[in-house]
C-alpha cells in the first residue's frame, strides 16, 4: 500500500486592482402576502377583537375626557348630564311617617236565616186543607195543611175497642189469679196484651198528628205548588219557612289571622246589591279549620230588624282585629320582593342604598312596614329600575 501525497490547492484570489470580480447571486424579491380566504378571515377577526374591546370600554369604562374641563365644548358630558360621569337620576321619593292604621281582614260571606226549614209531608194523601200565604209570617205551632187521616181516625177507634176488650180480660184474670185458679203466667199473657194494644194505640195517635203539619217556629213562609186536594207523597215538599230576624253571616278568614278573631269582634258588612254597611258581631267560631282552603268558618249575627239582608245574599265582610297610631306604610311600589324577602330603596347622602325589610297589612295603595325603616327615612318609589346601589339620585316633586 503506499501513500499519495495530496497536495491542497490554495484558493483563488482576485486582485480587486487588476482583474474584475465574478457577478453577485442576485438577492431574492419579496412577495405579496397572500390574498385568499385566509387573509379576510384574520382581518374579520381581528376587526371583531378590536370591537368588542371598544364596546367594553365604552359599556363598563366610560371616559369624559374633556368632559370635566371648565366651560366645556359642544358635545361635552358635564356634570349632572345624562350619561355622564357622575349623573344624577332623577327619582320621586316617599317620606316616612307614623300614620294610623287598621288591622283588618277582608272575606266574602254570605247570609243564611236564623231557622230555616223546608215543609214536607210524611203521610201519603190528599191535602184536605192549605192554611199557607205564600210570603206572610207565621207563629208557632200554627196550622199549615192537613192530609186526609180518614183511616188513621178508623185505626184508633178500632184500637181503643180491642183496649177495652183486653182491660176487661186482664181484670178477670187478676181476680182468677187472686183465687189461685190460674197461674201467674196465664195473667200475665193477658195483662201483655193490654200493654201492647195501649201502644199501638199511642203509635196511630202519632200517625193521626202527622196528617197536621204545623209551624215549628215562628218564621215566614215561602212560596208553594200545592193546593186542596192535590196528592202527595212521603217526603213531598210543600213550602219553606225561614225565621230572619236575626240573620246569620257566614265567612271565612286564613287560616295566620285564626288566633286573632274572638267572639264577639265587630264585622263590618257590606251588602253587595244596595252597598250598605251593617255592623254585627261573632257569635261562634268553628274550632277547625278548613283542611281543603286553610280558613277558619267563623259565624256572626245580625239583628236585621227591618229585613236589610236576605237569606243567601252575597256580602263584603271586614273583621277588625285591632288598631295602631303609629304604624309605618310606604308605597306598594316602593317595595321590591325578592326571594329572600322584601327590599325598599332608600335615600341617604344623596346615593340609593337598599334596604332589607319585613311586611305586614297590605292594601292595593300603601304596606305596613313592621321592620327595617324608621320615621324620617326616604324611600324611593319611582325610577327604581334606573338605579343601582351608590348611584347618586336627584329627588324631583
Amino acid at each position: 500500500m503506499s501513500l499519495e501525497t495530496i497536495t491542497a490547492t490554495p484558493p483563488k484570489t482576485w486582485d480587486a486592482t487588476t482583474t474584475t470580480p465574478p457577478p453577485l447571486a442576485p438577492e431574492p424579491t419579496p412577495q405579496p402576502a397572500p390574498t385568499g380566504k385566509r387573509g379576510w378571515l384574520g382581518w374579520l377577526i381581528a376587526a371583531l377583537i378590536i370591537g368588542g374591546i371598544a364596546w367594553a370600554k365604552v359599556k363598563y369604562f366610560p371616559s369624559n375626557a374633556g368632559g370635566d374641563k371648565k366651560g366645556g365644548g359642544k358635545g361635552s358630558a358635564g356634570k349632572g348630564a345624562p350619561g355622564g360621569k357622575g349623573a344624577l337620576t332623577p327619582v320621586q321619593v316617599y317620606v316616612v311617617a307614623a300614620t294610623n292604621l287598621t288591622d283588618q281582614v277582608a272575606a266574602t260571606g254570605s247570609v243564611l236565616a236564623e231557622e230555616s226549614v223546608i215543609i214536607k209531608s210524611e203521610l201519603s194523601g190528599k191535602i184536605t186543607s192549605l192554611n199557607i200565604k205564600e210570603g206572610q209570617s207565621v207563629s208557632k205551632g200554627q196550622l199549615l195543611f192537613s192530609i186526609n187521616a180518614d183511616e188513621a181516625q178508623a185505626a184508633i177507634q178500632k184500637q181503643q175497642y180491642n183496649i177495652k176488650l183486653y182491660r176487661d180480660q186482664e181484670k178477670r184474670q187478676r181476680t182468677l189469679l187472686d183465687k189461685e185458679y190460674i197461674s201467674a203466667q196465664e195473667y200475665e199473657q193477658s195483662n201483655n196484651a193490654l200493654l201492647t194494644a195501649q201502644a199501638d194505640l199511642q203509635s196511630l195517635r202519632a200517625t193521626l198528628a202527622k196528617a197536621y203539619v204545623r209551624a215549628p217556629f215562628a218564621g215566614v213562609l215561602g212560596l208553594t205548588t200545592a193546593t186542596v186536594g192535590t196528592y202527595v207523597s212521603p217526603g213531598a215538599e210543600i213550602t219553606t219557612l225561614s225565621k230572619v230576624r236575626p240573620v246569620k253571616i257566614d265567612f271565612a278568614v286564613p287560616g295566620r289571622f285564626a288566633a286573632n278573631v274572638r267572639v264577639g269582634d265587630v264585622v263590618s258588612v257590606v251588602d253587595e246589591t244596595t252597598n250598605k254597611t251593617y255592623d254585627s258581631k261573632v257569635y261562634a267560631i268553628d274550632p277547625q279549620i278548613d283542611p281543603v282552603s286553610r280558613t277558619q268558618p267563623v259565624r256572626a249575627r245580625f239583628a236585621n230588624t227591618n229585613n236589610e239582608l236576605r237569606p243567601g245574599a252575597f256580602v263584603r265582610v271586614n273583621l277588625k282585629l285591632g288598631e295602631s297610631e303609629s304604624a309605618l306604610q310606604v308605597p306598594t311600589e316602593a317595595v321590591i320582593p325578592e326571594a329572600s324577602g322584601y327590599n325598599v330603596y332608600t335615600v341617604k347622602g344623596g346615593k340609593m342604598v337598599p334596604q332589607k325589610v319585613k311586611i305586614g297589612i297590605r292594601s292595593d295603595k300603601v304596606i305596613q312596614i313592621t321592620e327595617g325603616i324608621a320615621v324620617g327615612d326616604t324611600i324611593i318609589r319611582t325610577g327604581i329600575l334606573q338605579v343601582k346601589p351608590g348611584d347618586a339620585v336627584k329627588v324631583i316633586k
